[in-house]
């Protein structure tokens, strides 16, 4: 998604409230970076909320590289069990990865949108965020410490992909 932006869309809109392109690529790559971090026992606010060390249109290289440190941290099955410190207190280091697997997922979704980008969304793997969604994140309330807007109604038979972004307050 990130190789595909292009310099006429970078300060287009999104469907995250008030993230541009640009600051959605930003955000992005500093939470791929700050998920690798937190994997290896970091602090989570060493990293910034967004990558404006990356220039404008280098997101898919800062991507690639921040991918290898993610690898070299995630990959050690000892950091599912791990304790990993997040601003609303400590959780295992699978509940951490469910967590940003759907940050992921919804970014991605997000910046696609936004780019007319079209990904082939694989329903196996969407199977993990969308069973851990509506436990993890409650329909009500939503605003303040729940970053979502009101559930949209989606069709049980709907494709992974638009019941996930329904649920986080996206319209399909």
């Amino acid at each position: 998604m990130l190789a595909a932006v292009r310099p006429e869309q970078y300060d287009d809109p999104t469907p995250c409230p008030d993230y541009s392109v640009r600051r959605l690529s930003d955000h992005l790559v500093s939470v791929l970076r700050r998920v690798a971090v937190i994997g290896a026992g970091g602090q989570f606010f060493s990293v910034p909320h967004f990558a404006e060390d990356v220039a404008e249109g280098a997101w898919a290289e800062a991507w690639a590289a921040g991918t290898k440190e993610l690898r070299s941290v995630w990959t050690d099955p000892a950091v599912l069990g791990r304790e990993i410190g997040l601003p609303w207190g400590p959780v295992p280091g699978a509940v951490a990865a469910v967590i940003y697997t759907n940050e992921f997922v919804l970014h991605t979704w997000d910046l696609a949108r936004a780019t007319g980008q079209s990904p082939r969304w694989d329903e196996t793997v969407l199977a993990g965020p969308l069973a851990a969604m509506r436990r993890a994140v409650p329909s009500e309330p939503r605003g303040g410490q729940v970053p979502f807007g009101p559930v949209v109604d989606v069709p049980d038979d709907a494709p992974a992909i638009d019941r996930l972004v329904g649920w986080y307050g996206r319209t399909p």
